[in-house]
């Protein structure tokens, strides 16, 4: 089907990294006609990382995380209003208000929300929250600058990792409840998991692995400690809970679209799938939300929560929105992810999660600078640094090339003596609770009817 760049009506349903760099894309492309953001949150659109960084130590407000803008957009905002369903033939959009905004290309940039305390009346608790938003981390910084006795942070994520960090530079006690292992076992593994272990115990964090919160306890409707599956009891009047991420798809269950809790299911031009595997040519999807298939990782559908994805992913789709078959180009660009946490920046490009094995390329479990390079079945896959950035460059080139596992003499320091191990990665049909990079496999989300013609 044609579209009109001048006329044309386009709506992006997320006002976030993702559907702001899709709008401006789709202006530096040409498209002068009708742009809408429809965003759940009231703010203009905001950078995430910084909230569990600088803004939790106090070097910026959770205000000040604003997106810059890269050009003009001439857009409606329809802030502050959920969307609550799709009528794809229709092409229209429903809003929580009650209005109806029709369409001619659909962007879905909708992203996750944090997973909440699965007891509410716990939840409830003063002193209880997640971080997501910037309201989150507004009141969790301010709950910091107040020097509680005691901090909970429940999971050890990168999120959960990046609290119990900042904790510890206020000198704040911290204690972190990890059901897995170790920190980051969900993300990268066991060794690298191993060696987080000693560097969370060496800044003072109480970490507790292998165990679960059983119940947060308040007095007089404030966080009074919690209960944990060892029979032990934890004073604390902070509890952070870092449980991973839903991605919001809700609100299409009724859409007839390949989407469900592993999020939108796309092409690799981020053209959204129906739930018969068809693909549409007016619905696209960009950022935490999508599942797309990449080449590199055996064409499995991978969902990833990264802040340069979303970039890359939303410029991608904004091409395909606006230019026709021939010239419409897919997105395979390699992930890739930072942390800054105990003075150390964590950095990855691959996926390790799609991986059977792994080897310690450069440093050793007892140095605070390392390369881990992971392998599948022969083949370099990811590449995890700890203050060693300038090897990601490299690491990413042998992962474009699908060169041999274990790397070379040239792509390490000390492999004399060292033998690849298994990487100790969780099964990738199974999501963590807190994955950067989900392997959702194959396999749709919902149950399907087959259809057969009649006669």
């Amino acid at each position: 089907m044609s579209f009109d760049l001048k006329d044309g009506r386009i709506v992006i349903v997320g006002a976030s990294l993702a559907g702001l760099r899709a709008a401006e894309t789709l202006r530096e492309k040409g498209f002068t006609g009708s742009l809408t953001l429809v965003g759940e949150e009231p703010e203009l659109p905001y950078d995430r990382p910084p909230l569990s960084k600088a803004v939790l130590l106090g070097r910026a407000g959770a205000e000040d995380c604003g997106l810059p803008g890269r050009r003009s957009l001439d857009a409606h905002w329809r802030l502050g209003v959920r969307a609550t369903g799709l009528d794809p033939e229709a092409r229209r959009l429903l809003l929580a208000d009650g209005e109806q905004l029709p369409y001619d290309r659909l962007l879905i940039a909708t992203g996750t929300r944090a997973r909440p305390w699965p007891n509410p009346e716990e939840a409830a608790l003063d002193g209880v929250l997640t971080l997501r938003t910037s309201q989150d981390a507004a009141r969790l910084a301010r709950l910091l600058d107040a020097r509680p006795h005691r901090v909970l942070v429940v999971g050890a994520g990168f999120t959960g990792s990046e609290i119990a960090s900042a904790c510890r530079e206020r000198g704040l006690d911290v204690t972190v409840v990890e059901r897995g292992r170790a920190p980051l076992i969900g993300a990268l593994g066991g060794t690298v998991g191993a060696w987080a272990i000693r560097l969370q115990r060496a800044h003072g964090v109480d970490l507790r692995c292998g165990v679960t919160v059983t119940a947060l306890l308040g007095r007089n409707g404030r966080l009074s400690g919690a209960e944990l599956s060892d029979g032990s009891r934890i004073d604390a009047e902070v509890a952070v809970v870092c449980l991973g991420a839903v991605r919001n798809t809700e609100w299409l269950a009724d859409s007839g679209l390949a989407a469900g809790p592993r999020g939108v299911a796309c092409d690799a031009g981020c053209r959204v799938f129906t739930m018969y595997g068809i693909v549409t040519d007016d619905v696209f999807v960009a950022g935490d939300v999508a599942r797309f298939p990449h080449p590199l990782f055996e064409y499995q559908l991978i969902a990833l929560e990264h802040w340069g994805n979303a970039i890359a992913q939303a410029e991608v789709a904004a091409h395909n929105m606006v230019s026709p078959g021939p010239r419409r180009r897919p997105h395979l660009a390699v992930p890739s992810f930072w942390s800054s946490q105990f003075g150390l920046n964590i950095k990855s490009v691959g996926v390790p999660t799609f991986s059977d094995q792994v080897i310690l390329a450069q440093g050793s479990p007892g140095e605070r600078r390392l390369v881990a390079v992971y392998g599948y079945r022969g083949r370099i896959t990811a590449a995890v640094t700890v203050d060693r950035a300038k090897w990601l460059e490299h690491y990413r080139h042998l992962i474009e090339t699908a060169a041999p596992f274990p790397p070379g003499p040239g792509a390490a320091d000390h492999l004399a003596g060292q033998e690849p191990v298994p990487s100790d990665v969780p099964d990738p049909r199974v999501l963590s609770h807190g994955p950067t990079v989900a392997l959702t496999g194959h396999l749709p989300d919902w149950r399907l009817t087959l259809l057969r013609p009649a006669g």
